[in-house]
């Protein structure tokens, strides 16, 4: 299989398929505007907004009115008077995580397990961004779409790292444990804490919904569960929350100082 790289500009080259998105306000639409795999066909502004942004000459622009930008975006989104109407991402596979992985001492991919609210998937990104994972990977039946409102709760992060749909979460594991990564479940019935355990170098975090958490299948795939220490009197955590501690753990104990 052709090697394709997220971070490498051959990725604009795939072929996309898809309609178009809507992404909007300025931090998500100025990462779109430089992610190299991004095409960006358009951007629409109002008139004020025009020196909260830098457009290249070879991407078209017009101004607009507010109407006009929310008959895209709808009149709740927080667009900051910026959209850009751009192609889907080119879509990868775990393969590519895997091959990327290759060339690594540690890693940290996140496989999301029945998390469907765009805004929870969204904010996962932004932490694995912000804590050095290489990819987050939802089923393709179930998980939304990648949209504005997707994008917007990443807070550009969709620019940053891959968000990969798989047909098969179980098999995908095994792909990942065959290259060598560990599945780490996060479990509130889990016998040992996060901070007692000491997390692979090369990590898959699997994440439940914040309902009914890891489904069973899911739990028996996994190589080891850990649970986050916290005060009973506090059920759960949100579910993106409950990730962005998780993942500053693996952080903690591998990239300390670096």
């Amino acid at each position: 299989m052709k090697k394709k790289n997220f971070n490498k500009d051959t990725n604009k080259n795939l072929n996309q398929t898809g309609k178009d998105i809507y992404l909007y306000g300025k931090h998500p639409v100025s990462l779109a505007i430089e992610n190299k795999n991004r095409v960006v066909k358009e951007v629409l502004m109002l008139s004020t907004a025009q020196d909260k942004i830098n457009i290249p000459k070879n991407i078209p622009f017009k101004f607009v009115t507010k109407e006009q930008i929310e008959s895209h975006v709808g009149k709740d989104a927080v667009h900051q008077g910026i959209i850009a109407r751009c192609a889907p991402l080119p879509q990868l596979d775990t393969m590519d995580i895997i091959e990327e992985a290759d060339q690594k001492e540690k890693d940290l991919v996140i496989i999301l397990d029945q998390v469907t609210d765009p805004h929870n998937i969204g904010a996962i990104m932004r932490s694995a961004a912000a804590f050095n994972a290489s990819a987050v990977i939802i089923p393709q039946n179930g998980a939304p779409d990648e949209t504005g409102v997707l994008a917007k709760s990443a807070s550009g992060a969709l620019e940053l790292i891959p968000l990969v749909k798989v047909k098969n979460l179980s098999r995908a594991m095994d792909e990942l444990k065959e290259a060598g990564f560990w599945c780490i479940g996060l479990d509130g019935y889990a016998k040992h804490s996060i901070y007692e355990t000491k997390l692979p170098k090369k990590a898959v975090i699997v994440m439940g919904s914040e309902g009914d958490g890891l489904r069973r299948l899911t739990a028996e795939k996994c190589d080891d569960t850990v649970k986050l220490p916290m005060n009973p009197k506090v059920e759960s955590l949100n579910v993106s929350n409950a990730c962005a501690v998780t993942l500053y753990e693996w952080n903690r104990q591998h990239l300390s100082g670096k």
